[in-house]
């Protein structure tokens, strides 16, 4: 009963606390995430299962890497062509440190990204990420780098401010 009432409590406190630390910054409505293969064998409930190279794989509802882990950003014209982009993300120190250990202890495993909330590209992790950059190879739309482009600066102005649009 005590577990239970201590999951309850973590998954609201996970919900509100956003709201509650926003303290007036404003929202953006760019969402990005990585999430990790795992096991079909998981709580159905914290995984989901996904298409990966002809193969249906499962994935943790839980994000390895979140939009809050971004420092900036670049689209690229993908390989697929016409009206396809794909983004390399250029991550915040401690993220990257994370994302150089996920992908040393992962080897192997598929990592899927979402940008809000649909999935549009997987990679097979085969070493470790120790750069701090992490790329979307294809799958993102125009109207999804201007969304980032209104959250993020591009990479190489992180220190610049935006102007903003009259």
């Amino acid at each position: 009963m005590r577990a239970c009432f201590a999951i309850l409590f973590i998954a609201v406190a996970g919900t509100l606390s956003p709201a509650v630390f926003a303290g007036g910054k404003a929202e953006t409505n760019a969402s990005v995430s990585f999430h990790m293969e795992t096991e079909a064998t998981d709580n159905p409930k914290m995984i989901f299962p996904q298409l990966a190279n002809g193969q249906t794989r499962y994935f943790r509802r839980m994000p390895e890497l979140t939009t809050k882990d971004v420092l900036s950003f670049n689209p690229f014209p993908s390989d697929a062509g016409g009206d396809d982009y794909g983004i390399v993300f250029k991550l915040k120190d401690n993220s990257a440190k994370r994302l150089s250990a996920i992908t040393n202890i992962n080897q192997g495993r598929w990592l899927v990204a979402q940008i809000n909330g649909r999935v549009i590209d997987g990679v097979l992790i085969d070493k470790p990420v120790d750069d701090g950059f992490v790329v979307i190879w294809k799958g993102a739309a125009l109207a999804d780098i201007n969304v980032f482009d209104a959250a993020f600066p591009r990479i190489g102005q992180e220190g610049k401010k935006k102007k903003k649009k009259k």
